[in-house]
């Protein structure tokens, strides 16, 4: 089976409850295709690079599924339906990256750089 990266964008306005329903209905859509969703991530809202449907900011998500092919045409056109979801990207890769991907190490790193303004007292 094809092994694919899907990466989408939720509207700002919408809870974290309500972007964690919208990936667990992406993960319905991909098992009742045949495939498997092996890894869920959440990014976090976070602010784009220039206005989408009047949205400064949107809620990522990434999904590392391995499936058939059929199930990116299925799941893109339940995205299209899916007012809440406002971009979405599709990629294939050779293989899934195990453990935390790239954006969550990078707040890691961020979290655990010291503040330089704690030095002066």
């Amino acid at each position: 089976m094809a092994q694919y990266e899907h990466v989408f964008l939720a509207r700002q306005d919408l809870s974290q409850a309500q972007v964690d329903a919208i990936a667990a209905g992406t993960t319905e859509i991909v098992e009742g295709m045949g495939g498997k969703v092996t890894k869920t991530e959440t990014w976090g809202l976070k602010g784009l690079a220039y206005k989408i449907d009047r949205n400064r900011k949107a809620h990522y998500v990434l999904l590392n599924i391995d499936g058939p092919g059929t199930l990116v045409a299925e799941l893109e056109r339940q995205n299209r339906i899916n007012e809440d979801i406002i971009r979405w990207l599709t990629i294939s890769v050779d293989t899934l990256e195990e453990g935390p991907s790239v954006m969550l190490r990078k707040n890691d790193r961020e979290r655990k750089r010291r503040d330089p303004r704690e030095d002066r007292f």
